[in-house]
């Protein structure tokens, strides 16, 4: 009986999951918590949902799951033809698969096998940008800026050229507005220009940086320019929506918000919100159309890409999602529950910023308010944050490492899109508890 004894996030012995209803999640013995990050932002519609598990349970009852070799299925055909619809005229072919990290990994090789496709297999560098997270496969860690995750797979990562964080709370030489985002489209530029735009396969970013960043939205201007540049140079521009897509950041594809469109994106995590797992790569139709065309088959893809109950469940969500207008709702909502994030959190100087788009919200503790000098990384406030936070009932997400890949410290809040009035009260209330008992500990200590 060893299984509940496992250590997360260095706050204890785990607690025992046995049942989700909504908002809340129940352990063995009989304590409730308050999903206030959706996990890992990925709780879409909460748990315990009846419509979405009847949903899964009619598809097994039939089939589990048709090789994507073999057949197509009714749940996999709907689902495409919703995401199609979601995501714009633009883009047309979706590889599916079962994790974030595995839609960024196909990202990664259709801009491979584009150029390939093109006559231009040269074109194999990738650009990214420090304090990023893309995944866990060693194709997705190589483009991920997160110093912590890569150190022990240093020597077996691809080569990738990193740009400088988009951060307007910490920004490149103190610029601000569009200064910054033209200063960053610069830095990208010339870097495309020193390795030879006929190297660069693709730019990948997210228009949302979540865990490495603890919630950083792009700048104003930011994606444009980059867009602008990546035009030029004739280079693929890949966006990771895992965390801040399919609705979280109050539009389904998060780049809405900057207007542009991607040629390839990633989306996962909120996609079929953890019922059962489910990614998907997507990308415009003239990429697709040169591969198919000049090679015959899009080279990525896993022996349970489109499983069918997985579609099953993503379709359910969606259709929630849709028919209950929750993603005007994350939309609307989202910049109240900012703010009264911040009111309620105003009275603590350490915490130095709450930012973010719909319901992904990040807040970041400070040693000076004024310097946004961070705390050393020995003091793990968020970490305490989160643990305090637990013991309380609430869960929310800590995230350290975002100044210099070790210090700084911040706690993401990502509730479910349709988390009631008096759920998103007692989150406030029970995060500034948190916050509060780890700040005045950390007084008494010094």
């Amino acid at each position: 009986m060893t299984a509940n004894r496992t250590i997360g996030w260095g706050m204890g012995a785990l607690p025992r999951i046995v049942r989700g209803e909504g908002s809340y999640l129940y352990d063995a013995s009989g304590r409730r918590y308050l999903d206030g990050s959706g996990g890992p932002a990925a709780f879409s519609i909460g748990h315990g949902n009846r419509e979405v598990n009847a949903a899964i349970a009619a598809q097994l009852e039939q089939v589990a799951c048709g090789y994507r070799y073999l057949f197509t299925s009714e749940p996999l055909e709907q689902l495409t033809s919703l995401l199609r619809a979601r995501c714009g005229p633009e883009f047309e072919h979706i590889v599916y698969s079962g994790s974030g990290s595995e839609a960024v990994e196909s990202a990664l090789k259709v801009a491979l096998q584009y150029w390939d496709a093109r006559g231009l297999p040269a074109k194999k560098r990738f650009i990214a940008r420090e304090r990023s997270y893309h995944g866990n496969t060693l194709g997705a860690l190589s483009v991920s800026g997160f110093l912590e995750r890569r150190r022990p797979f240093e020597g077996s990562l691809l080569e990738v050229s990193f740009v400088s964080a988009a951060n307007a709370y910490r920004p490149l030489h103190g610029l601000a507005g569009t200064a910054l985002a033209g200063a960053l489209a610069d830095e990208l530029d010339a870097r495309i220009t020193a390795l030879g735009p006929e190297q660069v396969a693709a730019f990948i970013f997210e228009p949302v940086v979540g865990a490495a960043g603890g919630v950083v939205p792009a700048p104003e201007g930011y994606a444009q320019a980059v867009r602008a540049v990546c035009d030029r140079h004739d280079v693929l521009v890949i966006a990771d929506e895992v965390m801040c897509g399919a609705g979280r950041c109050g539009t389904w594809r998060a780049l809405e918000h900057d207007g542009i469109v991607p040629d390839i994106m990633a989306v996962g995590k909120g996609l079929a919100g953890g019922y059962i797992p489910l990614a998907a790569t997507i990308f415009r139709k003239e990429l697709g159309a040169a591969i198919l065309s000049g090679q015959g088959a899009i080279l990525t893809g896993h022996t349970y890409s489109g499983h069918t109950a997985a579609c099953a469940a993503g379709l359910a969500v969606q259709r929630i999602i849709e028919r209950e207008s929750l993603v005007s709702q994350v939309r609307i909502r989202g910049a109240s529950l900012r703010r009264d994030l911040r009111e309620a959190l105003q009275r603590f100087e350490e915490v130095g910023d709450v930012r973010g788009r719909g319901y992904l919200i990040g807040i970041e503790f400070v040693r000076n308010r004024a310097t946004r000098e961070p705390f050393p990384a020995e003091r793990a406030v968020s970490r305490s944050v989160g643990a305090h936070a637990l013991e309380d009932g609430l869960i929310c997400f800590p995230c350290a490492g975002n100044v210099g890949g070790v210090m700084g410290d911040t706690i993401i809040v990502a509730p479910p899109y349709n988390a009631r009035e008096a759920e998103l009260s007692e989150l406030i209330e029970k995060l500034a508890a948190a916050v509060e008992r780890t700040l005045a500990s950390g007084r008494h200590r010094s």
